[in-house]
């Protein structure tokens, strides 16, 4: 996979974890376990991005 390739799916999968937590975020009783799961996932992902874009 090219590295723009790779960005680009990194970026869509950012795109649907910040779904998830909205979705999560919405519901009556939200599951803070779960809301800091899927922020430590996007924030991971962010991460790569920012190293791969500056490599």
């Amino acid at each position: 996979m090219s590295l723009t390739g790779r960005i680009e799916e990194l970026s869509r999968r950012h795109a649907k974890l910040d779904d998830k937590i909205h979705a999560e975020q919405k519901r009556p009783a939200a599951d803070d376990t779960t809301l800091k799961d899927l922020k430590r996932q996007k924030l991971r992902i962010k991460e790569e991005m920012g190293m791969l874009r500056t490599s």
